[in-house]
């Protein structure tokens, strides 16, 4: 072998462990550019080109030989971005009004979607089917190389078993084995890689955190109501707290109004039930009818009737109660950064003040009032987030995830 020809073997071989944390740069749009990408590695300009190259050799990523602007070490310097036609992971959300399946590639980019409509039935095994048909449906169409699949539940997930606890939005039976039952239903649709399940919140966070409104938060709290109920995650230096056993942030039973509804976990007045969109249906006096989710409803009734004073009045006792809830969660967690997703961001938006004010009013030493408040961003997050389990295994280790 020439000289020139043992450099650049070299060069990929010292650079072959960072080829997974370069793709997560890349992945998180943090290394636009190969001078960025050489900066954040800590590595050469010429180890970061090889590293690159391998990637886009993988299909993972692509590199525009046109110089941008002016990278960190004062040069042009080449555009680096995720390979829009390169593989994909299988994603589905199931919520209480059905599920969404999609096809999700690197970056965080939905490529195709579909909705299942109707009530989640009792019986995961059929409804994880139904979800992975119609995910292997958009596969099919696609023609697309799949490396994973990801699922998110309504539901606390116990680690290590991967049995949803409390399914209480979904009617399954307390302790479901969803993952065994997804990772099945995955490999009887022949769908390559492995499959992975998590909490809808903890992944709606992971994908905010990376791809949108929660990017560069060092302690991230999302607290978010989705079709039904609340959920709670945190982020802290970029990984999810889970806790020993896979279970910790359900912030849905956390108290706010003592004499409150009865919530299903046994107590009263609790976050799950007070500030979800069934309970602001219910105060605004609207009965819930059957032509769309509850989510949307009460969406649409924020969005169209807000003027009303019942409707006004239904969104100021949401807002109190859940800035009563993220004061107890500054007080404990002192986060840097909160976002609120599903009915919440709506709430967020109607009036934020009045929440910024009773989060401050509650919080200790006054501190809680410079906590930023802030609305989640991407669309399907949590079904985004499904789709970072799925990709964690690739941004592990690319060559070993690939060769399989």
């Amino acid at each position: 072998m020439n000289g020139k020809g043992s450099t650049a073997r070299t060069r990929l071989e010292r650079g072959r462990g960072a080829l997974g944390p370069a793709l997560e740069l890349v992945h998180t749009g943090r290394a636009p550019t190969r001078a960025v990408l050489t900066s954040e590695l800590g590595v050469t300009r010429a180890t970061a080109g090889a590293v690159a190259a391998e990637l886009e050799a993988l299909g993972l990523i692509r590199v525009d030989s046109r110089p941008a602007a002016a990278g960190s070490q004062g040069r042009p310097s080449h555009r680096l971005s995720v390979d829009e036609e390169g593989p994909v992971v299988l994603a589905a959300q199931v919520h209480a009004d059905g599920f969404r399946a999609a096809l999700v590639g690197l970056g965080g980019r939905i490529v195709a979607t579909a909705a299942g409509r109707g009530t989640a039935t009792a019986d995961p095994a059929q409804v994880l089917g139904d979800v992975v048909e119609t995910g292997a449906g958009l596969l099919r169409d696609s023609g697309r190389r799949c490396v994973g699949a990801g699922l998110a539940v309504p539901s606390a997930v116990a680690e290590p078993e991967g049995t949803a606890l409390n399914p209480l939005h979904v009617a399954w039976p307390v302790g479901s084995p969803v993952r065994e039952i997804f990772a099945e239903r995955v490999r009887a649709a022949g769908v390559d890689g492995p499959a992975r399940t998590g909490n809808d919140v903890n992944l709606a966070a992971l994908a905010e955190h990376r791809h949108g409104a929660g990017r560069g938060a060092q302690h991230l709290l999302c607290v978010a109501t989705g079709h039904r109920g609340v959920g709670g995650a945190l982020v802290l230096d970029g990984r999810l707290h889970t806790g020993s056993s896979g279970l910790a942030l359900e912030v849905g039973h956390l108290a706010v109004t003592p004499e409150g509804r009865s919530c299903y976990c046994g107590g009263k007045g609790c976050l799950d039930v007070e500030t979800d969109p069934l309970a602001f249906l219910t105060a605004a006096g609207r009965t819930p009818g059957p032509e769309s989710s509850l989510l949307g409803q009460a969406r649409e009734l924020l969005r169209t009737e807000y003027a009303d004073p019942v409707v006004r009045g239904a969104a100021a006792a949401l807002i109190d109660r859940l800035g009563l809830g993220l004061a107890g969660l500054v007080n404990i967690l002192n986060p840097d950064r909160i976002i609120l997703g599903g009915l919440h961001r709506e709430l967020l938006g109607a009036d934020p003040d009045r929440l910024r004010a009773v989060v401050a009013d509650r919080s200790l030493w006054g501190r809680g009032g410079g906590v930023p408040i802030l609305p989640c961003t991407l669309d399907h997050n949590s079904l985004v987030g499904a789709a970072e389990l799925a990709w964690q295994p690739v941004l592990d280790d690319p060559l070993a995830a690939l060769a399989r």
